[in-house]
């Protein structure tokens, strides 16, 4: 099984890269990309069958022909906004109209147009009146968007609790609008497939969604050792990274609730309006909740 990933943390790919397991008659095979539309034309070009990806570029993939559902979600609120500490914060200001004024002439930096930041920051320029206000700066590699920020070159970022936690310590900056402010259950990722392959290989997809829920669990009950081993897989020589990053939106789960599905549809006339997305879809076009409804029948834990 070919499967493409990103080098986000908290992400169940590091924990189960790092264990190595053989599922059934299946290897896993790794591939890194940089970001999710990125992965997409992974997708498109055969090189991987299973993917960790925000749901944004997987609409867009899906409206271009790609047939792909996802099967499990894996953690919501993963977007936050990050700014030197000099900025007052949505704790001092009370409104993110008025925490976002301070960046009027300003740049922001931001992951791969198209990717789930990308998205959720337009919109949220857009609901504030503030798109011709403030310049948006995409980076096809998001690893470099906190020290574009350290040499000046944008005045803010968002991007994931990990960018968040590099963003701090290479300069001290701070999170001015957390998760839940910026779009409230957003899909974070999820666990995508190649729909040809949700009945042919429906054993493996169900085994594989077991070890990603009982990583999910371990990034939520055991965030210290979840964080050692994620620590070893990246190389990271700082053994706190993990556990800030985990803290800083710790809800895991491989659960597909009506709450993650709701939020995810959402996005669609979003979509359409910046143009990344012409046609309306269906639930049915994005998700297949079958394989994850039998392996995780119970309340989800997010």
């Amino acid at each position: 099984m070919n499967i493409g990933y990103l080098s986000t943390i908290y992400h169940t790919s590091i924990l189960i890269k790092n264990q190595q397991p053989i599922i059934g008659s299946e290897s896993l095979n790794w591939k890194l990309y940089p970001t999710g539309p990125a992965m997409i034309k992974g997708f498109t070009d055969g090189e991987i069958d299973l993917g960790y990806i925000g749901l944004p570029p997987v609409m867009m993939g899906i409206e271009n022909g790609l047939d792909l559902q996802c099967i499990a979600g894996g953690h919501v609120e993963g977007t936050v906004m990050v700014a030197p500490d000099y900025f007052r914060d949505i704790n001092q200001l009370d409104d993110i109209k008025t925490v976002l004024n301070q960046f009027s002439g300003k740049t922001i930096g931001i992951p791969a147009r198209g990717s789930i930041h990308d998205v959720i920051s337009r919109e949220l320029l857009t609901d504030n009146s503030l798109e011709n206000e403030i310049s948006i700066k995409n980076y096809s590699w998001p690893d470099m968007i906190p020290y574009a920020l350290e040499e000046n070159e944008i005045d803010a970022m968002v991007g994931t609790p990990s960018l968040a936690v590099t963003a701090s310590q290479v300069t001290g900056a701070k999170i001015i609008i957390p998760p839940n402010y910026l779009w409230s259950y957003n899909p974070s990722y999820g666990i995508v497939v190649k729909t040809e392959i949700i009945e042919e290989k429906s054993e493996f997809l169900k085994e594989f969604l077991v070890i990603h829920e009982t990583m999910c669990n371990m990034l939520r009950e055991t965030p210290k050792k979840a964080g050692e081993i994620a620590t070893q897989e990246l190389g990271l020589n700082d053994s706190d990274f993990a556990s800030k990053t985990f803290n800083i939106s710790p809800r895991y789960c491989a659960s597909l609730p009506g709450e993650y599905i709701d939020s995810t549809m959402k996005f669609i006339p979003l979509l359409k309006r910046l143009g990344y997305l012409k046609s309306d879809l269906e639930k049915e076009d994005i998700f297949c909740t079958d394989l994850i409804e039998e392996v995780h029948p119970e309340h989800h834990h997010y």
